[in-house]
């Protein structure tokens, strides 16, 4: 389990530009996100009030094709939801995109699902950094994000409708 302090000490290398494990620059996160990847969102919720809700919501409104990944839910935003994005590739089809709305302890097991779902990126949300889950994105080849919000990143370098 990753400490407090770990976990800090991971999101300030990040911020710091320090981070053992390579992450994808801005214009590679640009490249990334104007390619619209099918998304994996890891972590999502039924619950309006939850951060992942707004942000799922928005990124499908912006015409990204996104699939839920948590166990608890049957459907969340009137789509299907899948307990892993292994058994949502197996159901649905390919996914470019794990983005990962889930503490640093959880990060290792959905790197891990994501190299094994065939995914091309590992992206964890605004306030997680996890080395074990970027080494092992990392060395099986994903291009790899922590720290950034996609709807942020997305308004921030393609455009809040996509015309940058």
């Amino acid at each position: 389990m990753t400490s407090d302090r770990e976990w800090i000490a991971a999101l300030i290398a990040v911020q710091e530009g320090r981070f053992p494990v390579p992450l994808l620059t801005d214009a590679e996160i640009r490249s990334l996100l104007a390619s619209r990847p099918r998304i994996a969102m890891v972590g999502v919720s039924d619950n309006p009030g939850r951060p992942v809700f707004g942000v799922m919501e928005a990124l499908v409104g912006l015409g990204y094709d996104v699939v839920p990944v948590n166990p608890g839910p049957s459907t969340v935003q009137g789509r299907t939801c899948y307990p892993t994005v292994v058994e949502a590739v197996r159901a649905t089809g390919s996914i470019q995109l794990v983005d990962v709305f889930r503490r640093p302890e959880f990060c290792e097991e959905h790197a891990r699902d994501a190299v094994a779902a065939g995914a091309r990126w590992l992206w964890l949300q605004l306030g997680i950094a996890s080395e074990p889950a970027g080494r092992i994105a990392h060395e099986a080849g994903l291009g790899v994000v922590m720290d950034r919000c996609t709807l942020i990143e997305h308004r921030r370098l393609i455009g809040r409708d996509g015309s940058r």
